[in-house]
């Protein structure tokens, strides 16, 4: 099994889990991270406590622009998301990361449904995932105080 398919089995066995990550070392040792909690809190929560990515595969339920710069910040090499906005795509394309999912969608909407989600407007113009960190716990922070 992959990476990538153990990730995605890890995510869809645990309606908890938000996202998780695979990685396989070079003694065949899986080391397996989840996420819980709902859109890009995992990922800013291992962000914070500076956690690494790299050569990781990833799953995860929705996957903006927002979440797959974060997934480059991270340094991930495979990213699939049960529903891929096209913006989201794109970064993960322009990154180089190898990226998948189940259903490709034109924006991520709010959960009201009214427009587009506030963690994907905050990233609408930047292109750099160390610009975008900001950007999107800004986004967070103001959602908080609702």
């Amino acid at each position: 099994m992959s990476d990538l398919e153990r990730a995605k089995a890890v995510l869809t066995g645990d309606d908890s889990f938000g996202c998780a990550a695979c990685r396989t070392d070079v003694n065949g040792h899986v080391d397996v991270l989840t996420g819980t909690g709902r859109g890009v809190r995992p990922l800013l929560q291992w962000l914070a406590t500076g956690q690494r990515l790299d050569e990781y595969a990833a799953a995860d339920r929705v996957v903006g622009k927002g979440a797959a710069l974060l997934y480059v910040r991270l340094g991930v090499a495979a990213v699939y998301a049960q529903t891929m906005s096209e913006a989201g795509l794109a970064a993960l394309q322009a990154h180089h990361i190898d990226s998948s999912y189940g259903t490709l969608i034109p924006v991520i909407l709010n959960r009201s449904r009214t427009g587009m989600c506030p963690i994907e407007q905050s990233v609408v113009d930047i292109d750099d995932p160390v610009q975008a960190e900001p950007a999107i716990r800004a986004a967070v922070a103001k959602l908080m105080r609702r």
